[in-house]
């Protein structure tokens, strides 16, 4: 028998779920019985952490709890093989099969090999670890003058097209805040903005996607027409940053209620003066970040 050594506090860190969620699992599906220690406290052990995990991945997939529980009943939780490392071996297999169908031209393949890709994994892992992962290597391969600009183009447009039709498909809450999201003036990289667009909508948030930049006078009356709680906006190239963060202040000041959020790789090496002076609108590059400010 495994020693417990997680807390219920840890375990909710290291899986990202609440621990009252835990707790309401655990007393309606009986699917593990974590040990208690001499003060009556829930100990886990490393198999409750890996049957955890399943769960969460298959509920992440769309699966309720129940019926992820359902199907645990007639599953094996593999524990081993180490998960992680079979988990990235498949998925690198599988993007370097995509990568080379991509740069074939070879459009059914890619297409199947996409739809193969987010029936096995999470849509976030497909959409950041596969086709992100590919998107970078196109992109490097390109400028190396290995692949042309019609391979580039080829690809990029596949697999946008496809994370785009699977982020209008998630279900949204009309009870949770709208969101406007858009890329920053002169920005036309839509990767990250399309991957913070899908994790405000697995949280529920009604979100209008709109893509590349529109012109500031466009997106003032975007607003009015919709009027959002909230306003995302990405900014890669630094050259676009300092008119990115003057349409900001003239947001704040002609839309005082409205919560505008800014990230982007322009971000990451910004001065501390500037960090300080737009703290309250700068999200983070992490989904831990994220979470964190939609607290605020």
């Amino acid at each position: 028998m495994q020693e417990g050594k997680y807390n219920i506090k840890a375990v909710s860190k290291l899986l990202g779920i609440q621990s009252g969620t835990l707790r309401a699992w655990e007393r309606r599906y009986q699917f593990i019985e974590p040990v208690r220690n001499d003060s009556g406290h829930r100990l886990y052990t490393e198999k409750h952490l890996q049957t955890l995990k399943w769960l969460i991945n298959k509920t992440n997939q769309g699966f309720t709890i129940s019926q992820a529980v359902s199907l645990l009943e007639t599953s094996t939780v593999a524990t081993d093989v180490p998960e992680t490392k079979r988990y990235n071996e498949q998925s690198i297999k599988l993007a370097d099969e995509l990568l080379e169908a991509l740069i074939s031209f070879n459009e059914n393949k890619a297409q199947m090999l996409i739809s193969q890709a987010f029936s096995m994994y999470t849509i976030e892992h497909t959409v950041v670890d596969v086709i992100g992962a590919i998107l970078v290597q196109i992109g490097d391969k390109w400028e190396r003058g290995e692949i042309t600009s019609a391979h580039e183009h080829f690809a990029s447009n596949i697999l946008k097209s496809r994370i785009s039709s699977v982020m209008h498909m998630i279900p949204t809450s009309e009870f949770l805040p709208k969101a406007l999201t858009v890329c920053a003036p002169g920005e036309k990289h839509e990767f990250g903005l399309l991957i913070f667009t899908i994790f405000l909508k697995r949280k529920g948030y009604e979100t209008v996607y709109l893509g590349e930049s529109i012109a500031d006078k466009d997106l003032f009356t975007v607003l009015k027409v919709i009027r959002p709680s909230y306003l995302f906006m990405s900014c890669s190239l630094n050259e676009n940053l300092v008119g990115t963060l003057r349409l900001v202040e003239e947001l704040s000041r002609d839309f005082p209620d409205l919560k505008v959020g800014l990230g982007g790789a322009a971000l990451n090496h910004v001065s501390d003066e500037i960090r300080t002076s737009f703290s309250r609108v700068l999200i983070g590059g992490s989904q831990s970040d994220w979470e964190e400010w939609l607290k605020i």
